[in-house]
């Protein structure tokens, strides 16, 4: 039994057992295991737990297969008014908290929780608009989820949590009114964003019968310029400091310069870098794979010496065991693969921050940027840095050539004299 490969007093284990929530603790405990907690983490939860467990057997509440939104509110709601813990009150609730959160999250996980909360009226729309995405779309998790929430905005602005809620009744007017209130708080990364989720989802909606009129241009258009920007990256030196001022002695040290020492050599996506998985690297032929992002195309490119070294040291002293054939994963338990974009940007953007350097932009994307303009200061023609970094279209790349300033000071014109007349 799984208890037992945690507690050894008899007391313990009967007094977990005895409530009406032996049985899924015991699952619970089991579930832990597997998914790497550390023995004092196992501990902690389920010693929190045994007050919830307490709580409901006072209640005399029977013995429990599943758990409901009910029995948890009520348990929060009572526990502070009994609570006998002897040091911060206001930490320990913080923690009784934090484990029935994660023991939920567990019943949710294995269908055990019943939830009370009300589903949004617009939830099977949105529901059947991502499935498109997907299916015929092929956008990527963490496409989904960005469009998710840019819709879930609009839908909720339309008053879609009443009963008056109406997409048929939906006007080109109506749809102009939200994006142009969304766009004076927002900025351009965020308007151009929105402008594409709400164009696609309009399109569905016509597609699947929802509207009857077109109204996907009813968008208004940006008005936006073509290479108006200048890609922020890290320069070489900067790129070099923030790889040296990474601690590689401990577990997470060495999953983190693995990850900017892979953005550093191949300039690559950091969704392209989060799919990577354990198949993807032939250490035979000395080869990596970065499968297409963007509906671009795979890219396999040769293992340099200090990434393969870089990985190998990650690899064998510390990755956690999981299930997962991801190469990175969390380093604290449940061990899972960094599925979401923020996970990584937060990574880049701590060590930048780490080693002092002021810019803008802090994401994984300034790796790509400066991975771009080092190759264009090298000699290498567009073509093959388009190809190098994915773009399908070489249009894309061109960008890059108005941060190579000392080419640009060739073809500048000179600065006309004042002529005397």
């Amino acid at each position: 039994m799984a208890l037992e490969q945690v507690f050894e007093c008899p007391r313990t284990l009967a007094k977990l057992r005895s409530g009406p929530l032996g049985k899924l603790l015991e699952g619970f405990c089991h579930w832990l295991l597997s998914s790497g907690f550390s023995q004092w983490s196992i501990r902690t939860h389920l010693a929190n737990l045994s007050h919830l467990n307490e709580y409901l057997g006072a209640a005399r509440v029977p013995p429990r297969e599943r758990l409901s939104d009910r029995d948890v509110d009520g348990f929060l709601r009572a526990y502070p008014s009994w609570c006998r813990h002897r040091g911060s009150k206001e930490e320990h609730l913080h923690r009784i908290g934090y484990s029935v959160h994660r023991f939920t999250g567990y019943l949710r996980e294995w269908g055990l929780f019943d939830s009370n909360t009300k589903v949004p009226i617009y939830q099977p729309i949105l529901d059947a608009y991502l499935g498109w995405m997907r299916t015929h779309q092929h956008a990527s998790e963490g496409t989904l989820v960005r469009r998710a929430h840019s819709i879930r905005q609009f839908l909720q602005w339309l008053g879609a949590m009443t009963p008056l809620f109406n997409l048929a009744a939906l006007s080109a007017d109506t749809v102009e009114r939200f994006f142009v209130a969304y766009a004076k708080t927002m900025g351009r990364s965020a308007r151009r964003s929105m402008q594409s989720a709400l164009r696609t989802f309009l399109r569905f909606c016509l597609h699947a019968g929802y509207l009857q009129q077109p109204l996907d241009r009813a968008v208004p258009t940006l008005r936006t310029y073509k290479l108006a920007t200048v890609p922020r990256g890290l320069s070489n030196d900067q790129a070099q400091q923030v790889l040296c001022g990474i601690n590689r002695r401990c577990p997470v040290g060495r999953r983190d310069y693995a990850i900017i020492q892979l953005l550093y050599t191949y300039g690559v996506r950091g969704g392209q870098l989060r799919a990577l998985r354990m198949e993807d690297i032939d250490w035979v032929q000395n080869r990596i794979l970065f499968k297409a992002a963007k509906h671009g195309k795979d890219t396999r490119l040769p293992l340099t010496l200090e990434a393969g070294r870089s990985l190998l040291d990650y690899l064998r002293n510390s990755r956690p065991v999981c299930a997962c054939s991801e190469v990175f994963v969390t380093s604290r338990a449940p061990h899972h693969p960094l599925t979401h974009s923020n996970a990584l940007s937060a990574i880049v953007e701590r060590h930048i921050r780490a080693a002092g350097i002021a810019i803008h932009s802090r994401g994984a994307h300034v790796f790509r940027h400066g991975f771009a303009t080092r190759m264009l200061q090298q000699g290498y023609s567009l073509k093959a840095i388009a190809d190098v970094l994915g773009h399908r279209h070489l249009t894309t790349t061109f960008i890059y050539t108005k941060v190579d300033f000392n080419a640009l000071q060739q073809v500048a014109l000179d600065w006309p004299q004042e002529v005397s007349v």
